[in-house]
């Protein structure tokens, strides 16, 4: 379970004046839910991504993790830029508390899947955004998690690439939650059942992703 309990959160511009992105959303988020957050340009969809993951914190409110979250497996930071990939696939495997005997059969699935060739070996600040998204999804498929979160993943790579992730993340969200922000209605229909509708400032749930949508188009201007 995922609670989000008064969450708020604002940025200072650079005039200093403070603006909300949204304030006081209170949602729970089952462990195996999957969740589409829909919104227009701005409304704090990977805001919300990265609370819910810990790489940024509220402005007010708070927000608590009953189960073991992903990090947002589209965003490329996160990696030393001076370590191979290799060598960042090695120390995340270790931070995860893998067994040194079994890092280097990670590290072979890692390579494999991101099939990003002798770029491997090389330092991930020479990557590309999209290799070093492709190093990152790799990565996530090596460990278990309750709950993924995904920002705009499959827009990563090529045609290949994105029907290999796509099966990979059916197979791999068979026993796992799934919390996915992508501009792609369609991918986001295939994806999840449920739906948080960013809109002015609030967040609103909703069962159904279709009926998401369906109140997300009313909110278009005509």
């Amino acid at each position: 379970m995922i609670r989000l309990q008064g969450l708020g959160k604002r940025y200072r511009n650079d005039r200093g004046l403070e603006k909300w992105v949204f304030q006081d959303i209170n949602i729970e988020i089952a462990q195996k839910s999957r969740v589409g957050i829909i919104g227009r340009n701005g409304a704090g969809k990977s805001t919300l991504l990265r609370l819910i993951a810990g790489s940024d914190y509220p402005t007010r409110g708070e927000i608590k993790r009953e189960c073991n979250v992903s990090w947002p497996l589209g965003l490329v930071g996160g990696l030393p830029g001076s370590m191979t990939g290799r060598q960042g696939a090695r120390f995340v495997c270790r931070i995860h508390g893998i067994p040194e005997d079994e890092i280097d059969g990670h590290l072979a699935n890692v390579k494999e899947f991101s099939d990003i060739g002798d770029a491997f070996e090389q330092p991930i600040e020479t990557y590309s955004s999209g290799m070093g998204s492709r190093l990152k999804f790799a990565l996530s498929l090596t460990f278990k998690y309750d709950m993924y979160l995904s920002d705009e993943l499959t827009a990563v790579g090529d045609a290949g690439f994105r029907k290999r992730s796509s099966d990979a993340f059916k197979t791999t969200l068979a026993d796992a939650g799934l919390i996915m922000v992508s501009h792609s209605e369609g991918m986001l229909k295939e994806h999840c059942n449920n739906g948080i509708l960013l809109y002015e400032g609030a967040a609103h749930w909703f069962d159904n992703i279709d009926d998401a949508f369906k109140a997300y188009k009313e909110t278009l201007p005509t």
